[in-house]
């Protein structure tokens, strides 16, 4: 399964009469963007009052995804790998991760806790715009 990044644009019905318009990311795993589009209808549906449309949908690669119930937004990890070779040479991969968290500290002490075991050095992390992220259903 691949993961998708795919941005829809629909009006959500609020607490009053007025819709509302909102952009919205979500991460969904799945075979094709046809897939991840009818499971994201599926998902936000009942949320919407109106006209939708996907503005756009990509594959994007993650490392590892830390998803904790208790955290209400998404934070992109910038992690550089580091190797070093039979001839004593060292290299670097950055790879990204994604956690999610309360706040950017909540988010921090995860990914530490999480790359504790790989010689690596974290070198960004940033909040996201994500809404959720949807794993492939077994």
């Amino acid at each position: 399964m691949l993961l998708y990044e795919i941005k829809i644009s629909y009006e959500r019905q609020t607490g009053e009469d007025n819709p509302k318009n909102v952009h919205e990311i979500y991460l969904i795993e799945g075979v094709n963007c046809t897939d991840v589009e009818s499971r994201l209808m599926l998902e936000v549906g009942p949320y919407i009052s109106g006209d939708s449309q996907v503005t756009n949908c990509k594959t994007v690669q993650y490392m590892d995804i830390i998803d904790k119930v208790d955290g209400d937004n998404w934070y992109k990890g910038r992690v550089e790998l580091i190797t070093v070779d039979d001839s004593g040479k060292e290299s670097r991969k950055a790879v990204s991760i994604l956690v999610q968290a309360h706040d950017m500290k909540q988010a921090l002490k995860r990914l530490d806790e999480h790359v504790s075991n790989l010689d690596c050095e974290i070198i960004s992390l940033t909040k996201t715009k994500i809404m959720d992220v949807l794993h492939a259903v077994n």
